[in-house]
């Protein structure tokens, strides 16, 4: 499934929109979503960091029920609780899959704690365009899977953060 799709909706002088109802006509260039979106389906395609380990430290998975996302991230960290790996193993959305990725990829060599505090403009950055409100929950899985694991394994209440 693509989470993005090109229209062939029109703007009232005729010209061609390039989206309808997507999102993410937010003053940024067609040139640069398409650019983006080329990059988010690479890591769909391509993903970083996907796979499973053998002795995880810690592991979480969780889904998104309004589409069916699934994802689970395992982590293995040192005695400092640096992130020396990490996988992430789901199913799902362009967005989901690529988000995770990017987000995996991100977030070895950093301390645990460090991590634990990433949010979620962080992620949407990563992303590189704007979502729409649809597809939030489908760009902030990863993190919310990799911040659900971190703080069960420091021992911590899971921080709500509102989308």
């Amino acid at each position: 499934m693509i989470a993005m799709q090109v229209s062939d909706g029109d703007h009232e002088d005729g010209r061609p929109d390039g989206n309808a109802g997507d999102g993410l006509d937010q003053g940024i260039p067609f040139e640069s979503r398409m650019m983006y979106t080329e990059i988010i389906m690479d890591y769909y395609r391509n993903p970083r960091c996907f796979g499973t380990l053998d002795s995880p430290t810690f592991k979480a998975r969780d889904t998104n029920p309004s589409c069916g996302d699934i994802i689970e991230i395992q982590v293995l960290l040192d005695r400092d609780n640096v992130i020396t790996d990490i996988k992430f193993s789901g199913k799902g959305c362009a967005i989901s899959q690529a988000a995770a990725s990017m987000l995996a990829e991100s977030v070895i060599g950093k301390p645990l704690e460090e991590v634990s505090r990433v949010g979620k403009e962080q992620v949407l950055e990563m992303i590189g365009i704007p979502v729409s409100m649809m597809r939030l929950k489908c760009a902030l899985l990863g993190l919310k899977v990799l911040k659900v694991g971190a703080y069960k394994y420091l021992g911590r209440e899971i921080e709500e953060e509102e989308p």
